[in-house]
This record gives structure tokens, sequence and C-alpha cells, in this order.
């Protein structure tokens, strides 16, 4: 622990001297939710929209800013989880899919710009020698996982801790770090959800990251039963703990040696990180791997590919498919969006803008003596309150997350938008531009400064009770 280390119970109460930002207006969007919530689950379609009394409704975005339905304007750094590379309504993309609607929609036929997006994502991805596009990642990943089981003939799966795979059934599990105490042995694996079946749970193994030692004593133990290792190596859903370098490479040496499968999770790095994704900046080539956010520009695609002799399993005796699989406004803005990626610098810029902002973001907690570390990738940022970051979810539970659960709401208030979770990375986009960091940066000193006053009265405010 650290003098910034605090943890803090109950809701805190303003003091006179302590730094507070101006609350935002929320009331169209409150007004909007009680109406939403009489027909909505939640009042969303996706329960990570839900941020209870907080939860917001965008009228608009471009760029890198949205606006919400009370003319709140935002930096945004969460750009829908990933998905808008470019921005917000880039017209470039924009002007290919209206392009695409010109080919009509849905035939339950195929097109010919499924070659050319195929093409150009085997170009830019060696490992994708065959390709099949659906909807979502979610859809991706179970595709990947049926075809792995369909080649190995085998039907258990190996999850890493801390990664997230989608919302089927087979991919919501995750091991219970938050009420787990390392003396208690390996933490519990438990359903991400209710009404996923118990049964799914008996074909799960389930490992830390970057013990590669581990990974090799469960292969020798039930390698014979393993068709599949599933892996995000940096964890879009936990602050982008990434995979040692090594620790990839060895886990592709010991998928081959045992003859598991190797699926590469892109759906968050793919066409972010490298024009090749993760596997281009680990040099490790996987059997399967899937892609999806950074595609299309927001608009909805995904991809399963991998080895041929695996993919062409797909028609013979493996089903694959979907109404909406390769529709034409989806393919068009993603052949737009993938030839900007290929062929401009589109990517390094991001990058560039990513490493400034933490150059940024760095100064300004170093000048308050508050221990912090970014992991990730400048493109998919994680930010930890601590000197060193964990190497593994295991280890992200012993990390003290206060600071940013507190800071985050701060933030909002101040028109920066980032996830108020902080096991949620920050994305940049190419149209965060120096008006964004400028901004970005302002805002984050004051939010910090607000948030190291509120800490520090808490125990105050405590004693006095």
């Amino acid at each position: 622990m650290n003098e910034y280390s605090f943890k803090v119970t109950g809701q805190q109460r303003g003091q006179n001297g302590i730094l507070t930002p101006m609350p935002r207006n929320l009331s169209a969007s409150r007004a909007h939710y009680e109406k939403a919530i009489k027909r909505l689950p939640l009042g969303v379609t996706s329960n990570f929209r839900y941020w209870g009394e907080k939860t917001i409704y965008l009228r608009r975005g471009k760029g890198a800013r949205v606006w919400d339905l009370d003319d709140n304007e935002y930096i945004d750094y969460r750009m829908g989880y990933g998905p808008n590379i470019l921005g917000y309504a880039d017209p470039r993309v924009d002007e290919a899919a209206r392009e695409g609607m010109d080919v009509g929609g849905v035939f339950a036929l195929s097109t010919e710009r499924e070659l050319a997006v195929a093409e150009r994502i085997s170009r830019m991805v060696p490992a994708a020698e065959l390709v099949r596009f659906s909807v979502s990642g979610t859809e991706a990943v179970m595709a990947a996982l049926r075809l792995a089981r369909a080649f190995t003939g085998k039907d258990a799966y190996v999850l890493v801790e801390g990664g997230y795979h989608g919302v089927f059934s087979e991919g919501l599990w995750q091991t219970d770090i938050e009420n787990w105490q390392e003396s208690d042995g390996d933490p519990e694996l438990i359903a991400y959800s209710k009404g996923v079946p118990d049964l799914y749970g008996h074909l799960i193994h389930s490992v830390p990251m970057n013990d590669a030692n581990r990974l090799e004593r469960l292969f020798k133990r039930h390698a014979d039963t393993i068709a599949a290792l599933l892996i995000e190596p940096i964890q879009g859903n936990c602050c982008a703990i990434t995979a040692e370098t090594q620790y990839l490479k060895d886990v592709r040496t010991l998928c081959s040696k045992y003859d598991v499968v190797l699926i590469i999770d892109e759906v968050k790095t793919g066409f972010r990180v490298a024009r090749g994704g993760v596997q281009e900046l680990m040099g490790v080539r996987a059997d399967l791997c899937t892609f999806a956010k950074s595609m299309a520009n927001g608009y909805p695609i995904s991809a399963l590919c991998g080895r041929e002799d695996i993919m062409r399993l797909i028609g013979r005796g493996v089903v694959h498919g979907g109404t909406y699989s390769g529709h034409g406004v989806s393919l068009a803005a993603a052949d737009r969006t993938l030839q900007i990626l290929e062929e401009t610098s589109a990517l390094d810029d991001i990058a560039r803008y990513g490493r400034r902002l933490r150059e940024g973001l760095g100064q300004i907690l170093s000048r308050r003596g508050i221990p912090h570390s970014f992991v990730g990738h400048p493109a998919l940022s994680g930010l930890f309150f601590a000197q060193t970051p964990p190497k593994d979810y295991r280890g992200w539970v012993k990390t003290d997350y206060t600071f940013y659960d507190t800071m985050a709401p701060k933030l909002h208030d101040l028109g920066i938008l980032v996830e108020p979770d902080s096991r949620e990375p920050w994305f940049m986009c190419e149209a965060h531009d120096e008006s964004c960091l400028a901004a970005t940066l302002k805002a984050f000193e004051r939010a910090v400064d607000q948030t190291l006053d509120q800490l520090k009265a808490a125990p105050r405010e405590a004693a006095a009770h």
C-alpha cells in the first residue's frame, strides 16, 4: 500500500475546500430511461450500457467525440469498446457503406466483395489462409471452438483467466478472483451468467496467464481430451493485461506438441495494435483466429480465419452460416476500413497519440507521487495505480483500483468518457487529435486532484461518524 491507497465505503459527502466537478445535467437521459425501462430490460440493449442513475443515451457521434441527449459533449475513449478505429461517422467509410446499400442487402447468396475482403485479410494476417464472415465477435469465437472440436475429435477446451470471448454459454465462464485467497488453492470456475448449463463447466480447464509450466502440466494430464486453447494475448476486458511474448511463443509450441488447436481471439486487438494484429506484434501464428471490432469502423461484421486444413472442414461436416453473414453494407465498410488501415499511416498515428497520452497522464500522476503503470498497447491502453502492473488476472485482485473507480465519474463530469469499470482499457482512434489531447490532460489533472481530496477526506468523515 502507498499513501494514495484508500478504500472508500459508502457515499462520500462534499466538504469545504474540496475540488468537485460541476455535475452534468442528465435530465433528458434520465427521462428517457424512465420510458425505456418499461419496454427494454435495464432500459438498454446490452447490460454493459447500464450505469444505474447515470445511464446516458447518445444523440450522435463524430470523430472522437459524442453528444448525449442533454447535449453534453465528451471526448470518447470507449469508442464502442473498440470498433471505431477511425472515429465516429468517418466519411470515407460511410461513403463506402452507402455504395454497399446499392448492392441490395441480403440475398441468401454471395457477392464478389466477400472474396475481395477475404484476400485483404489474408494479406494482412498470414495465419488467415481461409476466411469466413459472421456478424459479431461472439459468433466468430463460437464457430472457432466448434471447428477445433471437429478437427481434433475432442470436446474440452482451455480458457486463460481474465479472458473474455463473448456472450455464449461456452464462453461465459470466469474464475472467481474477487472472492479468492491464494491460500485457497486455485480459484473456482463459475458461470458469468445465470442460465448457463453446469455441464459446460466440466469441459473447461482454466489457467493463469504467463505461466507456461502450468499449462504444460495441464496438457500432460489432459491433452487427450482438450480440443483447443482460447486466448486473448491482450486482455480486452481485464485492463489490457498482456501475455509476455515468450509465453505466447511457448503456448504455440505446447499446442503443437500436444495436438491442441491454438485459437487467438483478436476480436479487440485485430487490425488495431498492428496491421496483422497481436500475432504480428508477438511473432506468433494461430491455428484459428477471430476478428471483429476494428474491421469495419463500427459496422457489424466479424471473421473466423485460420489454417486451410482446419477451415476446409466447414461444409464437410461442420456447419457455419448466418442470414446476415457477408452483408453488403458491412462488407463495403470493411473493405474501405481495412484498406485505410493497410495502406495509410492510420495505425502508426493512433499509436503515436496513445503514447503521447500515456506520457501526459504519467507526468500528471508522477508530479503527485502517485504510483502508476500502463499495460497493453498505446492503441488499447490499460492504467494501473501500482508501480508494477499484474501479469495475470490473479494479480489484478491484489491491485488497489479504488482510485480509478473514484476518478472515472469525475472524468465523465469533465467531458472525458472512459469506462467506469477499471478493467476496461482506453481505446484510441485516428480522429483523436491535438485538441483532444490537450482537453483530456487538463480534465485528467483536475479529476486526479478531486479524487485525492475525496479519498483523503474519507477517513476523516468515517472517524467523525
